[in-house]
């Protein structure tokens, strides 16, 4: 059965790049990009997971641990490492699972037999310090994600978490946001000191209140 927004992402044990892990215990209480790729040595992915080692520290002040998987096996996968280093100037430090009895495909309903009856698609999974799932998108094998889009989300989901507040449409950090329907107007001239701006009764919009 498919995973729904909301929904408990499964723990599992796998074996991967840098060692043995448990899902849990490596988010600890901070949230999770998981992401998979078709194959090992493969153009487009390996685009993305150097896109993905260089930013690292852009992850790392989010409080973000990212992992990628695909069916390929451990040495494999170090094997590719290299190449992602040597080819997108980089070094690739988070874990690559190795999911060879597409155990955790299965869990996170990766293989989609149109497209691929043994490899997994590109899904991408962001899971809160609740372990639940709040995002999850899935691309075709020839297109390569926008890790921008994916950074922008967890600044929107973190932001969204913190304060009563939604993003408008192609929202960045540091633009107005919207303040959530569940919040009165008179609640929120106080609740947000920086002012509101009233265009209806459903659309009000205040300043960024976490900068």
């Amino acid at each position: 059965m498919s995973l729904r927004l909301g929904d408990v992402a499964p723990n599992f044990q796998a074996k991967t790049s840098i060692g043995d892990i448990d899902f849990y215990e490596y988010l600890g209480d901070g949230w999770g990009v998981l992401f998979s790729h078709p194959a090992d040595y493969t153009p487009v992915c390996t685009t993305e997971l150097g896109k993905t080692a260089l930013l690292k520290h852009e992850f790392e002040k989010r409080n973000v641990k990212v992992l990628a998987l695909s069916v390929d096996g451990v040495t494999n996968h170090k094997g590719w490492i290299s190449d992602i280093n040597e080819t997108q100037h980089t070094n690739v430090e988070f874990p690559i699972i190795a999911d060879e009895d597409r155990k955790v495909a299965g869990l996170y309903d990766m293989i989609h037999p149109n497209a691929s009856e043994t490899a997994t698609v590109r899904s991408l999974f962001i899971i809160g310090p609740d372990k639940k799932v709040k995002l999850f998108i899935t691309y075709p094998a020839s297109t390569g994600r926008n890790f921008q889009e994916v950074l922008r989300v967890i600044d929107s989901l973190q932001l969204t978490a913190n304060y009563s507040v939604a993003t408008p449409a192609d929202w960045k950090d540091g633009e107005d946001v919207i303040v959530a329907l569940s919040v009165t107007t008179d609640a929120a001239v106080e609740k947000f000191p920086k002012g509101i701006k009233i265009v209806k009764p459903y659309l009000r919009y205040t300043p960024q209140p976490n900068k």
